[in-house]
C-alpha cells in the first residue's frame, strides 16, 4: 500500500512586516512560494488564527498554512486547521528554520523531537505528536548561543539568502512527490545534493 501524501503544508513564522525577511521566517518564504507557483491566495481566516491557501496540484489537494500566532504559539493554529479537515500528523508537512543546517541546505524527516524550536515544541504540544514530517530549512548558525535569538530574528546575509532560497526552490520541485507520498524519493533528491 502507498504511503498518504502531504495534505497539510505549514509554514512557520511570526506575523508581520517587521519579522517577514528574518531567517526565523523562511517557513514561510516557503509556503509564499509554493502559493506563488500555483497561482494561490492566502486569505485570513481568524476561526484557525491564520491565513489559509487552498490549491489543487495534479490529483492533490493541498492547503498551505501560515499561522498569525506567533512562533511560539504556532501549534494552536496547526491544530485547528488538522481537526477541521480531518488531516492526521502523518500528511502534514511543517517547514522551519533550522540552527543546526547550513543556509541553502533541505532536510525532510518524519518524527523526532523539537530541538529546542519554540514552533515545533507548540506543534507537537498542541497536535498531541511527533509523527508529522518536517522541512528543516537550513539557517546556519551564530557560533555563539548568546546571539541565537537575535540572530533568527535578523536578516540572512545576500549570500545567505540567496542560497536559501535556492535550497527553497529544490524542496519546491519536490512537491509531487510529497504529495503522493513519495516520501523516500523526496529525501533522496533534497539530500543528495545538487
Amino acid at each position: 500500500m502507498a504511503e498518504k501524501g502531504i495534505r497539510l503544508l505549514v509554514g512557520l513564522g511570526n506575523p508581520g512586516p517587521d519579522y517577514e525577511a528574518t531567517r526565523h521566517n523562511v517557513g514561510f518564504w516557503f509556503a509564499d512560494a509554493v502559493a506563488a507557483r500555483n497561482n494561490g491566495q492566502f486569505r485570513v481566516e481568524s476561526k484557525f488564527h491564520g491565513l489559509l491557501c487552498r490549491l489543487s496540484i495534479g490529483p492533490a489537494d493541498l492547503r498551505l498554512l501560515k499561522p498569525s500566532t506567533f512562533m511560539n504559539r504556532s501549534g494552536r493554529s496547526l491544530a485547528a486547521v488538522a481537526r477541521y479537515f480531518d488531516v492526521p500528523p502523518e500528511e502534514i508537512l511543517v517547514a522551519h528554520d533550522e540552527l543546526d543546517l547550513p543556509a541553502g541546505t533541505v532536510r525532510l524527516k518524519s518524527g523526532g523531537g523539537h530541538a529546542g524550536h519554540n514552533g515545533l515544541r507548540d506543534v507537537i504540544s498542541v497536535l498531541g505528536s511527533r509523527d508529522f514530517w518536517r522541512l528543516r530549512i537550513g539557517i546556519d548558525h551564530p557560533g555563539d548561543r548568546q546571539q541565537v535569538v537575535s540572530y533568527v530574528l535578523g536578516r540572512p546575509s545576500r549570500e545567505d539568502e540567496g542560497l536559501i532560497l535556492d535550497a527553497l526552490d529544490d524542496a519546491e520541485r519536490c512537491l509531487p512527490d510529497l504529495l503522493g507520498g513519495s516520501f523516500q524519493k523526496a529525501m533522496n533528491r533534497l539530500h543528495g545534493g545538487r
